[in-house]
């Protein structure tokens, strides 16, 4: 029954998805880049939300929520302000400029040059991090869920192998043969499904703890575990708090705001008042995440105690004993859903990465839009079958998957955020400035990132402080060679045209609000 309604829901994702495209034309950049800059407020808001939610991050963060407690939230909660910076001041300067990526900015604001590294280091941390990361996680739990090694009389290890070509073969349909514009759909559709599987998950665990009644529930984990709600945590902590006014805000404003996985959604809005009402419909539902990433952790924590050895299990073992069975094949769908939603977004980004600031730059600078298009679903073949076969090797990697992501994107993501607020907020810094940031600030943080692994052995300071130090470093750097080697033509942008910019009336309001409501459940929960 759980398989049926698995595959029955799976493929209905994909007919409304094929349906919804029919109409685009996919022959064109805009067409099948940004899904013919066509896409709505509640479309990007769902899209945005599936992109970032997967099961390295719903396992992951429940696994930290299970040993640490609430604190891990800042990853979900902050991202909400970062969203809210992104619509205001970030987005309309985006679709002024009309860019497909953003790389293109960085041409347009520097040089050629500076455009092909960005894209060679987003490209780099696809393929390497991203994409393997994503699969290998979603492997695991389809893999658990299913108990595929049972079911197919094969080992743990086969069974990953299996499920991970699997997901790749089947986001690659989505990503390079459907365009930005079949991701958009197929993730508003399972956003829906994931927001309703997921919140049921807590709901179901507080019924059990509770006798059957959800406040009884809470009250207990309350009163039992009353350090797992502390939004401060202490300095060990795998966040400290102090990070949330350091590295951990660029981090937040990089993947929101920088990220083309991300925020190619944005760029496909077909105004400015649709995009900014899906960065903020988007981040407003960003703040109930903790319910699905981190709730469940400390509800696991309560049932199963020192019992589970891998606090990565937490999630899983918690489905498993109380989501009813009607509901598995359904929760497994949405699941698979978010698994597909962030490796095809990723692909789709890296697609147009290298269609549009690659190929039709450097290989073939005669190519027409279709002769673009079809190179970079050739190359996306080639990374999602690159990413298929990196993938099941992660299994080696250390505990905490989430975390180790996250330390190991600052190789790419700090430099690059640099250089986009210096390249924003500034008018004369030159080309060579970018250069040499951007190449310093990721050959900087992977030394420390060895060191720190190795002969340090975890005594420099946190990883996220870390990241802060060398954005200001960064800045400063390009700052004192803009100083004395100022570029001989002030930089300005100019309209483009291609989407209408007025801004929205309420973005403003809207923004303030969600960002006090931020603050406040940092002091409430504050102990």
């Amino acid at each position: 029954m759980g398989i049926v309604s698995f595959l029955g829901f799976t493929l209905l994702v994909g007919v409304i998805s094929y349906i919804s495209t029919l109409k685009t034309d996919e022959k064109s950049s805009d067409g099948y880049f940004l899904g013919g800059r066509s896409l709505t407020g509640v479309v990007i808001a769902g899209s945005l939300l599936l992109t970032n939610l997967s099961t390295e991050q719903i396992v992951g963060l429940n696994g930290q929520a299970f040993t640490e407690g609430i604190l891990v939230m800042a990853w979900e909660t902050l991202a909400a302000i970062a969203m809210v910076i992104t619509a205001v001041f970030l987005l309309p300067r985006y679709l002024k400029g009309g860019i497909t990526t953003v790389p293109q900015f960085l041409e347009r604001r520097y040089d050629k040059t500076t455009k092909a590294i960005t894209s060679g280091l987003f490209l780099t941390g696809y393929v390497v991090v991203l994409l393997p990361i994503v699969l290998y996680s979603g492997s695991l739990a389809i893999s658990t869920m299913f108990d595929v090694p049972q079911l197919l009389n094969v080992s743990k290890t086969a069974s990953i192998w299996i499920c991970v070509f699997g997901i790749g073969i089947v986001g690659s349909l989505y990503a390079i043969f459907g365009g930005l514009k079949a991701v958009a759909v197929s993730d508003t559709i399972n956003a829906i499904g994931l927001l309703v599987g997921g919140i049921l998950i807590p709901i179901y665990g507080l019924l059990e703890i509770g006798d059957g009644n959800v406040g009884n529930g809470l009250s207990i984990l309350f009163k039992e575990h009353s350090e797992k709600f502390n939004s401060i945590g202490s300095s060990e902590a795998s966040v400290p708090f102090g990070t949330i006014f350091t590295g951990l805000m660029l981090v937040q404003l990089f993947y929101w705001g920088t990220n083309q996985a991300i925020i190619q959604r944005a760029l496909g809005a077909k105004n400015l008042k649709e995009g900014q009402k899906g960065l903020l419909l988007a981040s407003f539902i960003k703040i109930l995440g903790p319910l699905i990433v981190v709730l469940p952790g400390i509800i696991a924590f309560h049932m199963f105690g020192d019992t589970l050895v891998n606090p990565d299990e937490a999630y899983p073992a918690l489905v498993s004993k109380v989501l009813p069975l009607s509901f598995v094949g359904f929760f497994a769908a949405v699941l698979f859903g978010a698994i597909l939603s962030s490796f095809n977004s990723a692909l789709n980004s890296s697609v147009t990465l290298f269609g549009i600031d690659i190929y039709k730059e450097y290989i073939n600078k005669k190519a027409s839009e279709l002769q673009t298009v079809k190179a970079g679903k050739v190359f996306g073949v080639f990374l999602a079958l690159l990413a298929m076969l990196i993938a099941p090797f992660i299994a080696n990697a250390p505990e905490g998957l989430y975390g180790y992501l996250q330390q190991v994107n600052g190789c790419y993501s700090i430099p690059i955020l640099t250089i986009i607020v210096v390249g924003y907020l500034t008018k004369r810094v030159p080309a060579i400035a970018a250069k040499i940031a951007i190449i310093s600030g990721a050959l900087l943080y992977l030394a420390y990132v060895v060191l720190d692994s190795t002969i340090m052995q975890d005594q420099f300071p946190h990883f996220l402080h870390v990241m802060a130090f060398l954005f200001v470093l960064n800045v400063i750097i390009m700052l004192t060679i803009g100083r004395f080697y100022p570029r001989k033509i002030a930089f300005e942008q100019n309209y483009t045209g291609d989407v209408e910019i007025s801004p929205w009336k309420y973005v403003t309001t809207i923004g303030i609000s969600i960002s006090a409501l931020v603050i406040f459940i940092y002091i409430y929960f504050a102990q």
